[in-house]
C-alpha cells in the first residue's frame, strides 16, 4: 500500500516522497526588481533539509506588473537566472526536487499602475478596474510565459507549475464571472491557458512533467461549480498538463452561499473528483498538517501527492517530524540525527 513516504515517479520527475511544500507568496523581494534574495534560498533549502520531496518555488511572474506586489519574483529577465539556479542546486543536494510557479496576477496587480485582464472587471471597489487586453496583447502574454518557461528551465528546474488558480491572470480568462470579451479568447474560455500549457511544453525537455493549479470551484455568487472545474482540467490535460494541483476559490469576495470550508482536508473531495474524473495525477490542499491525515489521503488514493504549507512554515522538518510519527525511515542529514530517533534513519 501507498504512503506518504513511498517514493515517486512521473515522467522524469522522480520524488524520495509524497510531501510537497507548496508556492506561498514571502513578498520579500528587496530591490523590487524581482530577483531571489538569501531570505528565499534560507527559506526553500531549510525545506530541502526538512525532508520534503518536491518544492514549489512561490508565485513567480512573466513581467513587472504582473506581480501581486513589487515586491514578488520574477522570471521576465536573465538576471533573475542565477539566484534561482543557486536555490534549487542547494536543495538538490538534500534529495529534493524544486519546482517553479510561473503566472501573472492579472487584476489582482496590486502595484501595477494600470492593470490588466481579460475583461475591465476590478477585483473588488478597494481595487483599480484593469485594462482589458487586446487580442494582440493576448498572445503577446502567451510569449512571456513562454520565455519565463524557457529561463525556468535554464535554471535547472525540475518541473513547471503554471498558475491557473485563485483568481490571477488565467483563471480570470476561463472564470465567466470575469471573462467578457468576444474574440477568439471570450468565445473558448479554456484557450488561453491552452496556448500558455502548449507554449510551455515546447520549451521543457519531452520527458519533464507540466504542472498546472487549478481552482476547482469559485466560492462566489454566480460562481462555478466542480462540474466547470472538471471541464477545465480535462481542456488543460487535452492541452499538455501531466499532472493538477487542486486548490479552490480567489476570484472575488467569498459570498456566504459558497463560503470555503475550515474543516481538514477540506478541499481534498476536489482532487479525488478530478483524479476519478478525467484519471489524472492530482496533488491535494488544504489543512493537511497531521500526518495521518495527509498519510491516509495517499493509502486511500485520493491525490498522488499531498501539499502542506502553513504547518510547514511553523515547523520547516514537518516532513522528518511526519517520519518519526508514522514509522518511517528517511535519510536525515548527519547534522541533525541527534534530533531524531535512531529507528527512522536510514
Amino acid at each position: 500500500m501507498k504512503n506518504l513516504f513511498t517514493p515517486y515517479k512521473l515522467k522524469s520527475l522522480e520524488l524520495k516522497n509524497r510531501i510537497v511544500f507548496p508556492p506561498m507568496c514571502q513578498y520579500s523581494v528587496e530591490k523590487k526588481d524581482g530577483i531571489a534574495t538569501d531570505w528565499h534560498f534560507v527559506h526553500y533549502v531549510s525545506r530541502a533539509i526538512g525532508g520534503a520531496g518536491l518544492i514549489i518555488i512561490e508565485m513567480t511572474d512573466v513581467e513587472p506588473d504582473g506581480r501581486i506586489s513589487d515586491y514578488d519574483l520574477g522570471l521576465w529577465s536573465d538576471e533573475q537566472i542565477e539566484p534561482l539556479r543557486r536555490i534549487v542546486d542547494e536543495c538538490h543536494k538534500y534529495g529534493a526536487k524544486v519546482a517553479i510557479q510561473i503566472a501573472h496576477a492579472g487584476r489582482k496587480a496590486e502595484d501595477a499602475e494600470v492593470p490588466v485582464a481579460p475583461s475591465p472587471i476590478a477585483f473588488d471597489e478597494k481595487s483599480k478596474t484593469p485594462r482589458e487586453l487586446t487580442t494582440g496583447e493576448v498572445k503577446e502574454m502567451v510569449e512571456k510565459f513562454r520565455l519565463a518557461v524557457r529561463r525556468a528551465i535554464k535554471a535547472g528546474f525540475d518541473t513547471i507549475e503554471i498558475h491557473g488558480a485563485h483568481g490571477y491572470l488565467i483563471h480570470q480568462f476561463h472564470s465567466p464571472l470575469t471573462n467578457k470579451r468576444n474574440d477568439e479568447y471570450g468565445k473558448d474560455l479554456t484557450l488561453f491557458g491552452s496556448e500558455i500549457i502548449k507554449a510551455a511544453k515546447e520549451e521543457m525537455p519531452e520527458d519533464m512533467p507540466l504542472i498546472m493549479r487549478i481552482s476547482a470551484i469559485e466560492y462566489v455568487e454566480g460562481g462555478y461549480g466542480i462540474e466547470t472545474g472538471i471541464n477545465l482540467a480535462k481542456a488543460y490535460k487535452e492541452a499538455g498538463v501531466d499532472m493538477f494541483h487542486i486548490s479552490a476559490g480567489g476570484e472575488g469576495k467569498i459570498a456566504a452561499a459558497g463560503k470555503p470550508g475550515t474543516h481538514a482536508a477540506y478541499q481534498v473531495p476536489y482532487a479525488r473528483a478530478i483524479k476519478e474524473n478525467i484519471n489524472t495525477e492530482v496533488i491535494a490542499v488544504g489543512r493537511l498538517d497531521e500526518p495521518e491525515l495527509a498519510n491516509s489521503i495517499i493509502g486511500n488514493e485520493e491525490a498522488d501527492l499531498v501539499a502542506v504549507g502553513r504547518a510547514m512554515f511553523r515547523n520547516p522538518y514537518w516532513a522528518l517530524n511526519a517520519a518519526s510519527k508514522l514509522n518511517e525511515k528517511v535519510k536525515i542529514t548527519r547534522q541533525y540525527k541527534l534530533g531524531f530517533p535512531r529507528e527512522i534513519q536510514e
